[in-house]
């Protein structure tokens, strides 16, 4: 098809502060539990970014990444709160900025789901390690279990002041490995999205009760990690638009926090939705772009730029959501697991897009 030669809006740059991304079709973090047991990322993520990087997103989210030890999901995650571990990332970030894409990194602080074995082992995400297998304990924002993971102890300030110390390194240690972006993860049931929701938080001090009490330590961190990242390059929060539960987040109390974030300079949201509690019915509906709708609200509400994620299919898709206005970009991640090339799949004989030694192929 003829058209298909044409780049569509969803090809076109966007600039955040001094970095420019070169495309709106960006991989979004996906854990793969590879990390050595010192949070070091290994040969396998080289081999799992470096094709997505080859194969045209304009940004690649490298996977969550703990801020300390104590706030990792599980041992294999990796890691950036010591200059070693920051170092090693290098490697993955200079790979992916000579071919093109722009290195951004989501940062990580687990709170009550942490501590729990990897996904296809035993029983995965709902098995807890304990402190004598090698697990750790875990705090919250209050002593409230994740499904049938262990009760968490409730943070105390001591606890408050070291994640918040924790992100502010862990971003200093990102600028030091070449990544051009980082993200927060407010989201997906982990400790800041914990602080933020009333079905994980029922604090009676400063940070529970209210929404601006819950919101108020997210948005420390976010102002610690702001002022931890040069001027020029961008901070992103992976942002929850609705816990989808009676009790829980809605869209106007993330709104809400949108609205501060921006005061706090931050400059993307990350919208996404669910994941708080371990029940069916919280989860996100099986709907194409579910959560496109709450992005484009998120927008008009803070003026940041927005960037929705979930059940986003295709580059046609990814191009009707960027051209119609509802998001300044899209983040894919199951599709980009199946295809790494799916960014170029519209342009399937330019030379111009595809790297030199596959251009026999086309």
């Amino acid at each position: 098809m003829p058209s298909a030669e044409l780049p569509g809006p969803e090809m076109n740059p966007l600039r955040l502060r001094e970095v420019t991304v070169p495309n709106r079709v960006w991989m979004s973090p996906m854990a793969q539990y590879a990390a050595e047991p010192d949070g070091m990322p290994t040969d396998w993520h080289l081999a799992h970014y470096g094709p997505r990087a080859v194969g045209g997103v304009g940004l690649l989210m490298v996977e969550s990444t703990a801020v300390g030890p104590l706030h990792r999901t599980t041992s294999a995650d990796l890691g950036i709160w010591t200059e070693e571990q920051a170092i090693a990332h290098r490697r993955l970030t200079s790979f992916i900025t000579r071919h093109g894409a722009v290195p951004a990194i989501q940062l990580l602080a687990a709170g009550r789901k942490g501590s729990h074995q990897v996904p296809w082992e035993g029983a995965g995400q709902n098995g807890s390690v304990g402190v004598a297998d090698g697990g750790w304990d875990v705090i919250a924002p209050s002593a409230i279990p994740f499904g049938d993971l262990p009760v968490p102890r409730e943070a105390g300030q001591a606890d408050l002041d070291e994640v918040v110390a924790a992100f502010a390194k862990a971003t200093r240690m990102s600028h030091l490995a070449g990544y051009r972006a980082v993200e927060i993860h407010a989201s997906h049931g982990y400790l800041l999205h914990q602080f933020l929701s009333p079905l994980a938080n029922h604090r009676t001090d400063e940070y529970g009760g209210s929404p601006r009490n819950r919101m108020r330590f997210p948005l420390r961190v976010a102002r610690a990690v702001r002022e931890a990242f040069p001027a020029d390059k961008p901070v992103f929060v992976r942002i929850t638009a609705t816990d989808w539960i009676e009790g829980g987040i809605t869209i106007e109390d993330a709104a809400e926090f949108a609205k501060e974030l921006a005061a706090e300079g931050i400059d993307l949201l990350d919208v996404t939705s669910g994941v708080l509690v371990r029940d069916a019915e919280a989860r996100p509906p099986a709907r194409e772009g579910v959560n496109v709708g709450f992005a484009s609200t998120l927008k008009e509400a803070s003026g940041l730029a927005v960037a929705p994620v979930g059940q986003i299919g295709g580059l046609a898709m990814a191009g009707r959501i960027v051209g119609d206005g509802e998001a300044d970009a899209v983040l894919m991640g199951r599709p980009l697991l199946r295809d790494p090339y799916l960014a170029l799949r519209n342009r399937p004989t330019d030379k111009a897009a595809w790297p030199t030694r596959y251009h026999r192929a086309l």
